[in-house]
């Protein structure tokens, strides 16, 4: 849905927990203690801060009321490693604006080679999945190829895309092409949500798109 000349799927998301003492994980979090709730107004959504502040978390818990898989991939992906993800996703109501997206990915670094092995099992099964990821196996490319080659073949359609610290894959130029395709991909009518460390991305993302910043240090209500 594009409100205001932005695109946005997911308005926003907010917290139902009622406070405890005392607080166990992760409602210790900073980011977590202090919400209520939180807007996507436009259609980039930085959320940045310090470590442990709980970025991760919230894109986690996030991406689980989407009923995305909290390891990463679209809502196809059931595998499952290990059961770490937070309690918070059973906190948080999604403020729906529109749910015509066509499609939905969550990308989390430390996670991407249990996603890069789940497509290789789905290969086997159908012969077909790789198409979709540019033709090769993601586990016969770098970290930042991978990556790439997800983003430039699978994520092409107009969606709704979380990322959890990407430049983690990423060199400064592959970081540079990020940034490309996700000004292309809002062009395209997709909405951006990124947990980031990285000043390349949120510096020179302005000059390619506006976008909103929420620091997890502050985060309570964001409008």
């Amino acid at each position: 849905m594009n409100i205001n000349g932005q695109n946005i799927f997911l308005k926003g998301v907010r917290n139902e927990h009622i406070p405890q003492k005392p607080e166990d994980y992760p409602f210790t979090l900073p980011v977590v203690r202090n919400l209520i709730s939180l807007e996507f107004n436009r259609s980039v959504t930085y959320i940045v801060g310090e470590n442990g502040s709980g970025k991760s978390t919230l894109l986690e818990a996030i991406a689980t009321i989407l009923r995305l898989n909290p390891e990463g991939g679209s809502r196809n992906f059931n595998f499952k490693t290990c059961e770490t993800h937070s309690r918070l996703y059973e906190e948080l109501r999604p403020i729906r604006a529109d749910l015509s997206y066509r499609n939905a990915f969550f990308f989390r670094a430390e996670s991407f080679y249990n996603v890069a092995s789940e497509v290789d099992r789905l290969q086997m099964e159908d012969g077909r999945m790789l198409d979709s990821y540019g033709g090769r196996s993601l586990h016969e490319q770098s970290h930042g190829e991978s990556f790439i080659s997800l983003v430039m073949n699978r994520l092409r359609n107009r969606g709704l895309y979380i990322f959890d610290e990407p430049e983690a894959a990423l060199s400064y130029t592959s970081q540079l092409r990020f940034l490309v395709w996700m000004k292309d991909a809002v062009a395209a009518g997709s909405q951006v949500i990124i947990a980031t460390h990285s000043p390349v991305m949120t510096a020179d993302s302005y000059l390619l798109i506006m976008r909103t910043v929420i620091s997890t240090g502050t985060c309570c209500h964001s409008s």
